[in-house]
């Protein structure tokens, strides 16, 4: 893995760990995600746990980030309730935000060694779905 050092977004990290502190209850949201848009807005989400899956608060924002027009996100971060601190996006979410955003940062690490990185650091040797496509001709 060849992860650079970027610029900690401060206030995503503060703005999802808010979020996970005030929003999450119970078993059926235990997670929160922020992301900054392209314009700088930022998104949040938490996820919707259930037996069957049900989708990480990474996958629910992307979905509330379309229903806000957002459709470019530069970061994103997911923190977990009850204080568990920042949260590494699970395999899958990694590969769905690969696809939707291959130029997308994420707040990774514990405590007070928190980093950020490219979605790309994260899942090397990467497939990207758009690649493997055929040309509709």
């Amino acid at each position: 893995m060849t992860e650079q050092r970027r610029p900690l977004d401060d206030e995503l990290v503060q703005t999802a760990a808010h979020v996970a502190r005030t929003r999450c209850r119970g078993d059926n949201h235990t997670m929160a995600a922020a992301a900054r848009t392209r314009d700088g807005r930022i998104v949040t989400a938490v996820n919707a746990y259930h037996f069957t899956g049900g989708p990480c608060a990474e996958l629910v924002l992307i979905g509330a980030a379309a229903a806000q027009g957002a459709y470019e996100l530069d970061t994103i971060v997911a923190v977990g309730d009850r204080d568990r601190g920042v949260v590494p996006p699970c395999g899958r979410c990694r590969q769905v935000l690969l696809d939707y955003f291959p130029a997308l940062e994420v707040i990774v690490g514990h405590g007070d060694d928190l980093r950020t990185v490219l979605i790309t650091d994260l899942l090397p040797e990467s497939y990207v779905w758009a690649d493997h496509q055929l040309d509709a001709e």
